[in-house]
């Protein structure tokens, strides 16, 4: 059985909050932001990039979804969110590198200051949801 983590109330809103910002963006994957998602997607991606959008999407309000509602395995969703950060981060450098303009990100400057915000939000996923306890906690 895996050992659950006890979070903070502050740590909770945190967890809500990003999961929020999870299921919307799965919705702007999903629909009304489909087309600056397959803007991300990196040429040498060698799917669909509909496709890509669409699945990522799908895996973005599970994971969204879960880490607010799947109190058992919520260390564990926390580390998939994070992995999951780390998965989709090559699409924000070939928005840098390519210059596409997608989500107000309209400059270089803009869409590099955007590259340093990934670790934050890993750090948040792993924070928020205990896994950086779990992770970092001794085994006797």
């Amino acid at each position: 059985m895996a050992l659950q983590v006890q979070t903070t109330v502050l740590q909770n809103i945190f967890r809500i909050l990003l999961g929020a910002f999870m299921i919307l963006a799965a919705i702007g994957h999903l629909s009304f932001q489909r087309a600056e998602f397959q803007a991300q997607v990196p040429d040498w991606i060698p799917l669909n990039k509909d496709f890509v959008v669409i699945a990522s999407g799908i895996v973005e309000m599970a994971l969204g979804l879960s880490i607010i509602f799947w109190k058992k395995q919520r260390a564990s969703t926390g580390i998939a969110l994070a992995v999951f950060y780390v998965l989709i981060f090559p699409g924000n450098i070939a928005q840098y590198i390519n210059h596409t303009n997608a989500f107000g990100l309209d400059t270089d400057t803009k869409r590099l200051v955007r590259l340093c915000f990934q670790p934050v939000l890993i750090i948040w996923a792993l924070w928020c949801t205990g896994a950086l306890t779990k992770l970092t906690r001794k085994h006797a």
